[in-house]
């Protein structure tokens, strides 16, 4: 069959390699660079870990939420314009939260997708040729004292629930682990399986060039919508022609909900924008991925300078980005570590990008109202990228009409309406 890929992110890259895998002929519809700065897989913070199975919506967030929008340095902003047209998504956001039931649920959908992600990752890119991008050295999370690890007792327990490996580090031991560490840091957790990647944008961009290299076809163009005969597709519109096909995969992020719209679909996907900040490494500068419990970001070091990353704005995909933003997760990051300084030739890079986000905190994965030709494969929120290479896989598996291996029911389309 012929198969045409919306959009080259972590998630349509990999769907075109297994499908290619799989002997399908494969295009990958793409309007930026595959790997290009257009792509929430190129800024993300570089995480890839089975600890990521905790949502967004949380029992009792609706009590904090007030606190985060009153203060212009925390880690949730709306965008005052964007209120009115958000309120359904935030009022399903809080109910998927809103009991320790609910979460547990979703932290074992969200399981199934990362428990076997680094191992996933590192096979990839042993492949591709491109292990020097991905380590898996573990990640860290800092907190001022055990209380505040307390403090997050759920979190944990969803961790725990699922499986992950994890150990308690007291001041010694985070200190011994990240040298450049503040001291007002005086107890970490050690999440033993996590990995990350150096490179993002390389990444993708190496599975894209292996898709070609064993036979798919890079197209840059953008879809614009489908062509059916009865409840067959027949092609993909795009904006610069007609491409005719079989089967359809929309992976193309936060731009997928209009798409799927024409598939018929209205899917509850927003705009959870993001920031990342790159400052300069130093020599001996900060060398294991830690998140500091009070700022709420990820920091990695990369092969371009240690990324600093994190924020939740909730806003159009047409608002232009606060860049005030970036200088908050600087801030945060001096405070982190002891011997960064303020110096401006230290900032190498600043970033915003659109994470696609349902309120439920679940990918969209299966196959269209309209037509059983078109599947989808988005909205994966913070795990997209960690997700990306099972979520290829799974993609495969549906357009070849085989049973995933594992349960996709949780990530159904139909669960919206």
């Amino acid at each position: 069959m012929h198969v045409i890929v919306i959009g080259a992110g972590i998630v349509g890259a990999s769907a075109a390699l297994e499908l290619i895998r799989d002997g399908h002929h494969v295009t990958i519809l793409e309007a930026g660079e595959p790997g290009g700065r257009q792509s929430a897989s190129y800024g993300h913070g570089c995480w890839i870990s089975p600890a990521s199975v905790v949502p967004m919506s949380m029992p009792g967030l609706w009590r904090q939420i007030p606190s985060y929008l009153l203060n212009p340095k925390g880690p949730l902003v709306i965008r005052w314009r964007h209120v009115l047209k958000l309120l359904p998504w935030l009022l399903r956001f809080l109910i998927a939260g809103s009991t320790v039931a609910r979460v547990e649920k979703t932290a074992h959908a969200l399981a199934t997708l990362l428990g076997d992600s680094p191992q996933r990752h590192l096979k990839l890119a042993e492949e591709l040729g491109l292990s020097h991008l991905i380590r898996q050295e573990g990640l860290l999370y800092a907190y001022p004292g055990r209380q505040d690890f307390e403090a997050e007792k759920l979190s944990w327990h969803l961790r725990s629930m699922t499986g992950l490996r994890w150990k308690e580090l007291d001041a010694g031991q985070l200190h011994a682990r990240e040298p450049q560490l503040s001291h007002r840091y005086n107890f970490g957790v050690l999440a033993e399986d996590g990995a990350h990647c150096v490179d993002p944008g390389a990444y993708v961009a190496g599975i894209v060039s292996m898709a070609v290299a064993r036979g798919a076809t890079l197209v840059k163009a953008q879809a614009t919508g489908f062509v059916f005969k009865d409840n067959s597709l027949i092609a993909v519109e795009t904006d610069n022609g007609r491409l005719e096909c079989d089967r359809a995969v929309i992976a193309s992020g936060v731009w997928s909900k209009a798409l799927a719209r024409k598939a018929g679909d209205h899917i509850p996907l927003e705009a959870e924008r993001g920031y990342h900040g790159v400052l300069v490494s130093e020599e001996n500068g900060p060398s294991h991925p830690v998140m500091p419990s009070d700022g709420k970001m990820a920091n990695t070091p990369t092969s371009k300078g240690l990324r600093l990353s994190g924020q939740v704005e909730l806003a159009s995909v047409e608002t232009p980005p606060n860049w005030k933003r970036v200088d908050i997760l600087i801030e945060h990051a001096l405070a982190t570590y002891d011997h960064l300084t303020p110096r401006a030739e230290m900032k190498l890079d600043r970033w915003m990008g659109h994470r696609p986000s349902t309120p439920d905190g679940l990918p969209v994965i299966g196959a269209s109202s309209r037509s059983n030709s078109v599947f989808y494969a988005f909205g994966h929120g913070h795990v997209g990228f960690a997700s990306g290479p099972i979520t290829g896989r799974i993609v495969a598996d549906m357009v070849s009409g085989r049973t995933p291996t594992s349960s996709i029911a949780a990530f159904s389309p139909r669960r919206f309406t």
